[in-house]
């Protein structure tokens, strides 16, 4: 049986991976509405994926015999001033999962719950390869600047992207 501040921990996590798709709703919305059709991709598929990590809690939860307890999450951003702008804000949103997925990592080993741990070795993985993701492109975009052929190359490889979810 999880602690409650464990519980109440991992529900939070889950709540925020929801917000975080929603925030990249929004981001898609944005590179939509300013025509850049593979941005927008990229973002909606980073929302796909942001749900399945919030799925992959509800799951765990659930499967410890506790109750996932779904909340409401505020207003994402909706205001950007570049696509630089897009990848910046969301490279920050990340960095703050991390931080969460640290603190939650940190209460389950203060509660030597070893299925949680071991839960959570799997997101702090993924958190290092989100991160480094993002951080690529901000830095590509950065370098293509004016660039406008660039620009559009790199649009072009982001309609490819697609999500695929491990299999459990």
């Amino acid at each position: 049986m999880l602690s409650e501040k464990l519980l109440k921990g991992l529900n939070d996590q889950m709540n925020y991976e929801f917000y975080a798709a929603h925030s990249y709703l929004a981001m898609a919305a944005y590179c939509s509405a300013e025509s850049y059709d593979g941005f927008a991709n990229f973002f909606l598929v980073q929302a796909e994926e942001e749900r399945f990590h919030a799925m992959k809690f509800y799951n765990f939860i659930n499967a410890l015999g506790e109750r996932a307890m779904i909340q409401a999450f505020p207003e994402p951003n909706n205001e950007f001033n570049s696509i630089l702008d897009v990848y910046e804000k969301a490279l920050l949103q990340e960095k703050d999962v991390t931080k969460k997925i640290y603190h939650l990592s940190d209460l389950a080993l203060d509660s030597r719950e070893h299925a949680t741990i071991n839960f959570l070795k799997w997101f702090i993985e993924e958190q290092v390869e989100e991160e480094d993701m993002f951080d690529s492109v901000i830095q590509k975009l950065k370098r293509i600047d004016t660039d406008s052929n660039a620009f559009f190359m790199l649009d072009d490889e982001f309609s490819k992207r697609t999500f695929t979810p491990e299999a459990e």
